[in-house]
């Protein structure tokens, strides 16, 4: 009797050579999860004023954004290993404007969560291609250099959501900046069309669940992955936890408006994307392992220096935001560098490890969100807590994979 799955344990077909896509096409991919997810955060405050919910519900859609980019990242990985990254990057660019065109008609605050999760696990398909796409053209330390470049000019994208969110709630209303995503749906699935060529040079077969499963096992049986991944999930999640607790801070705590937030913010992306250069100029030459632990202690430093100046001097836009700079520098050349790691570990099985590697951002970053939410209340100590403690756990992460000894460092 033939198994069920017997079609699905032959040799996967071998695909066509792999050709490097254009680098600004893998901007705007990588960059479609990052401004969707920004761009409706000013707007948050006038969504709860107009489906009259406490400002804790409209919020929610930023947390649930995250949980459906981490969960999405889960799916998309290994089936890409096995169909290849083009078609899995159309079908979630698909599912982004369907749900892009939900939010932008949402009627109630539980149909608009729902419809940003929709967004998040279409957004999340081209934050894992890009990533897998790079890692099967290049070797580990060319891969971290070019994650860098790609990293580099994605900020430029997300920089901008929040002041386009700002100015189109000021202009239109909050619904403006789900428009703005859909527009931007329809037009993604033609240049993937046109401009975007397959890059896996060989299927892997994955019978089914179970075939994902073991991919997925054969990941987390690796103590290296699971420490890079940690290690990533943990320094993006300082980051996270600053996006969810300095809207409170500037417009309650301080006094301010979106629109300055924004502008802040911005300031904030440019440090983002000055490491994210250096780490694709010097990851080649110094290596993942010393780029990432320089990375590291930047990070960790401008964490550590917002809880010590918030202490030190009276909260301002200034003092906030100062120490961010050396977090947004540290976080452009750590996180390239720990994701390229990550990926190296088991190269045959990178879109499977950039799911779940970007699955683990996306989750503890939500935790983030969660934390400094219920632990901010305008003073920015809560915030600065809960990303100082982010910091050490990459740190102790990072610990963990010293005393593996990679042999890849």
């Amino acid at each position: 009797m033939t198994p069920p799955d017997a079609g699905f344990e032959a040799p996967a077909p071998r695909l066509r050579a792999p050709v490097l896509p254009a680098v600004w096409l893998l901007i705007l991919l990588t960059g479609v999860g990052p401004f969707t997810m920004q761009v409706m955060l000013p707007a948050l405050p006038f969504v709860a004023r107009d489906f009259e919910v406490p400002y804790a519900a409209a919020q929610l859609t930023f947390t649930i954004y995250l949980i459906g980019i981490a969960l999405g990242q889960l799916i998309y990985g290994p089936l890409s290993d096995r169909f290849g990254r083009r078609p899995l990057l159309l079908a979630g660019l698909a599912v982004y404007l369907l749900g892009s065109v939900a939010a932008a008609t949402a009627p109630s605050i539980g149909l608009l969560t729902l419809a940003r999760a929709a967004q998040a696990a279409g957004a999340c398909a081209g934050m894992v291609m890009t990533r897998a796409m790079i890692r099967d053209v290049f070797p580990r330390d060319q891969a971290a250099s070019k994650i860098g470049f790609v990293m580099m000019g994605m900020t430029v994208v997300p920089m901008a959501a929040p002041l386009v969110g700002a100015e189109l709630q000021a202009l239109f209303g909050w619904r403006a900046t789900m428009v703005a995503c859909a527009a931007l749906g329809a037009v993604l699935p033609v240049l993937t069309l046109s401009r975007l060529p397959e890059t896996l040079r060989e299927a892997q077969p994955l019978p089914g669940l179970f075939g994902m499963l073991r991919a997925y096992a054969t990941l987390f049986r690796s103590p290296l992955f699971c420490c890079y991944a940690v290690v990533t999930g943990c320094s993006s999640g300082v980051f996270f936890a600053f996006m969810a607790g300095a809207p409170r801070v500037l417009v309650e705590g301080l006094g301010h408006t979106p629109r300055t937030y924004a502008i802040a913010f911005m300031v904030t992306s440019v440090a983002f994307a000055a490491g994210s250069f250096l780490a694709g100029r010097y990851s080649g030459r110094l290596g993942v392992a010393r780029m990432l632990r320089y990375g590291l202690v930047l990070t960790t430093g401008g964490a550590l220096l917002s809880v010590l100046g918030l202490v030190a001097v009276e909260l301002s836009i200034v003092s906030f935001f100062l120490p961010m700079l050396l977090v947004g520098v540290g976080n452009g050349i750590s996180q390239p560098n720990s994701l390229a790691a990550a990926l190296s570990v088991q190269p045959q099985l990178a879109g499977t490890a950039s799911g779940v590697v970007g699955a683990a951002q996306m989750a503890i970053g939500a935790l983030m969100t969660l934390l400094a939410g219920l632990a901010e209340i305008g003073t920015g100590f809560g915030t600065a807590l809960v990303m100082a403690g982010c910091a050490i756990g990459a740190q102790l992460a990072l610990a963990v994979v010293k005393h593996l000894r990679d042999p890849r460092a």
